[in-house]
């Protein structure tokens, strides 16, 4: 028994790509969601431990240095440095 050959529809092709490229674009936007949720993850636990203790006069510049560095590095990495400080 012979083989039918499968008909290519070039129209078919074209509208399969572009359900395919619009999902992608929809995913791509999940991710940037969850992407941004995953970033201020860390924020409601800092909160919580900043609202346990007692904290000096801070200027916004310090505060705003300290954040960034939580941002940039990670909180292990600012919790090791300041650490070594004591």
């Amino acid at each position: 028994m012979a083989r039918t050959k499968k008909v290519v529809d070039l129209a078919a092709i074209e509208a399969r790509r572009e359900a395919l490229r619009a999902e992608l674009a929809q995913l791509d936007e999940q991710a940037k969601a969850v992407e941004q949720i995953a970033r201020d993850a860390g924020r409601p636990v800092l909160i919580a431990a900043l609202e346990r203790i007692k904290i000096a006069a801070i200027d916004k510049a310090d505060a705003r240095a300290i954040a960034t560095a939580i941002s940039n590095h990670g909180g292990k990495a600012v919790a090791n440095q300041l650490a070594s400080l004591a």
